[in-house]
């Protein structure tokens, strides 16, 4: 017999006895568990009683949860109450003895997972926990217990943790340092703005830590750099009043007397190095301090009182000091920066030297980004993205990007009419310099970087058997923030130009018959002013908001110089129509960690166009579109809409009427970790486009309140995320389970078929 049959028997014989050891699990998964002992089947629940019976506190409720959230074997996402009903790691320890090596041995390893036994969660220990809690948080006369609920097996349990609270301990008084200085007078300033230290507060360990911090950093953002919240410390007295607590402030008895000195920021030197190390140093004075280059390289004097935000002279903060790293490192233009403070000893008042070393990067970035579906009608839609960025074009932070995009689109299989289906290149330039060149009516953050843009954009979309229509654009906008947490997006102007360069002859009467299609395909101008803005906020580590709005508007300014000058009727830019329509959109994002690594999260997005005056339809590429690997992801790319219509038969995958002008998506995903960087995703999307103005040629196009929910496409699917900080790659596969048009089949799920209800999306990045 060969080496090989061996091995394949000795695997067969190993799966087999495998599966055995599985067939056994219906006897037992405890019968191995030594007497004395009882197999953990997870948290039954932790109930939580207060005096007057009210609602405890969230956050002590959740901290108590937090204390005793232990997971059982086979836990569901590591929930510490659900299990999977099948344990074959339990069933593989019980009944599986340890081969010792082979086969058989990889095998065991694979399946087998020790017991999760009571004794491992140690109850009494976590009780303990439970009561430190409650004194923690001002509850001095409450207490826990656990009681174990057992069923039929004797051998097994689960936890059961009931919490009594008692009243809730608050302060009374709050007593602050004598003000006999200016370090004792801006304590108590602070801390008199504090949102926790007020009479009437639940006494709480942590808020009290928090409000210490809160303290420190203020301190730490006047100047004095050195202190340290464990310079203040809290007298708490709970004699003088029942069930009140007296607070007092102080200040440590050891404290250094150069940690609570008050600095002023003296000399600032920066050092700039090269990437490949060397040079010769060039010392230059400028108006926020020495900077010295090592030679021969690029970099704009200019960047350094820009990005700079210490000034000599003025108290050193650490705010100041984070903008300056922040802004520097938003240049793009190098890979480390370190700030180095150290108190000049040669000076007559305290004060603090810095030192700022910043080595560039090197200057050029590849980057490339391929991407693909696949959907059971047999057409598959892979694409790539090349791109390169110079991130120091002039030595001033300037960024040059060129970036090559292309995808095409084939049938497969039965049918198919052609190889190569359908395509789509182009090529994307900007240059982005690290400041606003724009009047300085426009308010901005000066503590962080504001850009401007420039822009060139070239792209062909080619439809065999329809159209070929080539979009040329160029513009320029400004990005800046107005506070910490909006940010802003003007594009003061941008001039578009669509050409329909090739027609078939079935392209050509399909439009000759609609009207409205061949209007959103002419060639024309579309000269734009957009604005955006962005609403971005992380609430705590547990939830976060994104709120993004956009209007634009086109041919309004060309529109009215033409009427002031007396042109009436149909005007054009250099011999060609130019489009005039007003375009809105808006998306909501929110996430909400659940526990551990378990996220919610959801979208909501709408958008509406509208063509008037010297127009009267949106452009084709300013049409809203649904479906893809970013979208309703059990559909491609324009394959739903617009509302209930559907293209004939013959016309299907023709791309140019599945667009609309009215958007709706709304989508939900479950993010879970399944093991090390890869995480899984369960979602549900729905949506659509939707006409505003009628076209008796698509009919149901329309929108319509009346059949507006039923209009409402509706998919689920599963996913795969391979996470690895810098790069996610995303699998996503869709599952339709409500199309929007007529299927020939009756009721709500009316998909001709799973099979034909599927669609595939590999990306990069989360879809929102």
């Amino acid at each position: 017999m060969t080496t090989f049959s061996k091995y394949r028997q000795l695997t067969v014989r190993g799966v087999v006895a495998a599966l055995l050891a599985v067939f056994m699990a219906a006897c037992s998964t405890t019968r191995r568990i030594p007497d004395g002992e009882m197999l953990y089947t997870g948290l039954k629940s932790i109930e939580v009683k207060t005096p007057d019976g009210s609602k405890a506190p969230e956050a002590v409720t959740s901290e108590l949860s937090g204390a005793v959230n232990v997971a059982p074997n086979n836990a569901i996402f590591g929930s510490p109450s659900l299990r999977w009903p099948f344990p074959v790691g339990l069933w593989v320890w019980n009944n599986w003895d340890d081969p010792g090596k082979g086969i058989k041995h990889w095998l065991y390893d694979m399946l087998v997972t020790e017991p999760v036994l009571v004794s491992d969660v140690r109850p009494e220990a976590r009780v303990r926990m439970l009561d430190e809690i409650l004194e923690n948080n001002g509850y001095f006369r409450g207490g826990s217990s656990y009681s174990l609920v057992q069923g039929k097996n004797p051998k097994k349990a689960r936890i059961q943790y009931n919490v009594e609270t008692g009243p809730a301990y608050t302060l009374s008084s709050i007593e602050m340092l004598p003000d006999t200085c200016v370090l004792n007078h801006l304590i108590d300033s602070i801390a008199a703005r504090d949102p926790y230290l007020r009479v009437g507060s639940r006494y709480c360990v942590d808020s009290l830590a928090l409000s210490r911090t809160r303290i420190a950093n203020a301190m730490r953002n006047k100047g004095y750099y050195y202190f340290r919240g464990d310079f203040v410390e809290y007298l708490a007295d709970s004699v003088q009043d029942p069930m009140k607590i007296a607070l007092r402030l102080m200040l440590a008895s050891n404290i250094p007397s150069g940690m609570i000195k008050r600095y002023k920021t003296g000399d600032v030197t920066m050092y700039v190095f090269r990437n490949q190390g060397g040079g010769e140093p060039d010392t230059i004075e400028t108006s926020r301090g020495t900077l010295i280059q090592m030679k021969p390289s690029r970099f704009r004097t200019a960047l350094m009182p820009e990005c700079v935000t210490m000034r000599k002279g003025r108290y050193f903060t650490v705010r100041q000091m984070n903008s300056t790293q922040t802004r520097l490192s938003r240049l793009g233009i190098f890979n480390a920066i370190n700030i180095d403070v150290r108190p000049d000893t040669t000076a007559t008042e305290p004060t603090l030297n810095v030192e700022i070393g910043c080595t560039f990067d090197t200057p050029l970035e590849f980057s490339a980004e391929i991407n693909a579906s696949s959907k059971s009608n047999s057409y598959l839609g892979p694409g790539i993205s090349l791109g390169i960025t110079n991130r120091n074009l002039f030595g001033g932070g300037e960024q040059l990007n060129v970036t090559l995009t292309g995808s095409y689109e084939w049938q497969t299989g039965k049918g198919a009419s052609s190889l190569f289906n359908s395509y789509e290149f182009g090529v994307n330039a900007s240059l982005a310099v690290p400041r606003m060149l724009a009047p300085g009516f426009i308010k901005r953050r000066n503590r962080n970087l504001n850009w401007t843009r420039f822009s060139l954009n070239a792209d062909v979309l080619n439809r065999p058997h329809y159209f070929k229509m080539a979009q040329f654009n160029a513009g320029f906008s400004y990005e800046w923030q107005s506070s910490r947490y909006s940010s802003h997006s003007l594009t003061p102007f941008k001039l578009t130009y669509t050409k329909l360069m090739k027609t078939t002859e079935e392209f050509d009467s399909i439009i000759a018959q609609n009207p409205a299609i061949a209007l959103s395909f002419m060639s024309q101008y579309i000269p734009q002013l957009s604005y955006t803005y962005t609403f971005d906020r992380n609430y705590g580590p547990d939830n976060n908001l994104n709120w993004t709005f956009t209007v634009q508007e086109a041919g309004n300014l060309f529109w009215s110089i033409y009427e002031l000058c007396g042109r009436h009727g149909e005007k054009k830019l250099f011999g060609t129509p130019f489009s005039q329509f007003i375009k809105g959109t808006t998306q909501l994002v929110y996430g909400r960690r659940l526990w551990g690594d378990n996220w919610l999260v959801s979208r909501a997005a709408i958008g509406a166009a509208h063509a008037y005056g010297n127009s009267s339809q949106v452009p084709y590429a300013e049409q809203f579109y649904v479906g893809g690997a970013n979208s309703i992801r059990a559909w491609t790319v324009r394959e739903l809409g617009p509302g209930s219509y559907r293209a004939p038969e013959d016309q299907r995958n023709g791309y140019f009427d599945q667009t609309g002008t009215f958007k709706l998506e709304l989508n939900t995903e479950y993010r879970f970790p399944i093991i090390g960087p890869l995480h899984g995703a369960v979602f549900l999307d729905a949506g659509n486009v939707w006409l505003l103005k009628k076209d008796p040629l698509r009919p149901g196009g329309e929108i319509k309140a009346s059949t507006f929910l039923k209009e409402i496409a509706l998919g689920t699917g599963v996913g795969l995320r391979f996470d690895i900080s810098m790069l996610i790659l995303r699998a996503d596969l869709g599952i339709g389970i409500h199309a929007p048009y007529d299927t020939g089949k009756k009721g709500y799920y009316n998909m001709t078929s799973f099979k034909n209800s599927l669609a595939f999306h590999l990306a990069i990045g989360y879809p929102f």
